[in-house]
């Protein structure tokens, strides 16, 4: 049997404390079976945002203080078969990757429990496609 490898996914943007650590929290719940879940910053937060630690482990029960925290982008493995940034709004970070994605998504951090609900729903549906589409 051929030893196959997960392709490794990479979620960024730029404090590397909400959106994208929610979408590797959600990679590894949801799709841990079909690819490899990392996330990373441009200009890396010094703590996770906390509204985002908080739904996510009332939704899913996952608490994401215990093994994530905001890296920069130089920890990312290599080499990286998925780019997949959040929506920076900035010049996004060259990361060598066949294949290179927007989720276009607004950051939630500020807002009230609707809107950060919203974006991790958002963010779970596009696992999930991800998901399919690698499948």
């Amino acid at each position: 049997m051929e030893n196959f490898q997960k392709p490794k996914v990479a979620f960024v943007c730029v404090h590397n404390s909400c959106r994208s650590q929610i979408a590797e929290a959600l990679g590894k719940h949801f799709a841990s079976d079909i690819f490899e879940s990392f996330s990373a910053g441009t200009a890396p937060s010094s703590d996770l945002n906390e509204d985002a630690i908080r739904l996510v482990r009332q939704r899913y029960g996952i608490d994401m203080a215990l093994d994530q925290h905001p890296k920069l982008l130089s920890s990312l493995p290599e080499p990286i078969d998925v780019v997949i940034t959040m929506g920076c709004n900035v010049e996004c970070p060259s990361i060598p990757a066949p294949i290179r994605l927007d989720w276009g998504l607004e950051d939630p951090t500020g807002q009230d429990d609707d809107v950060f609900v919203e974006c991790i729903e958002d963010i779970e549906r596009n696992i999930k496609q991800l998901a399919h589409t690698l499948s």
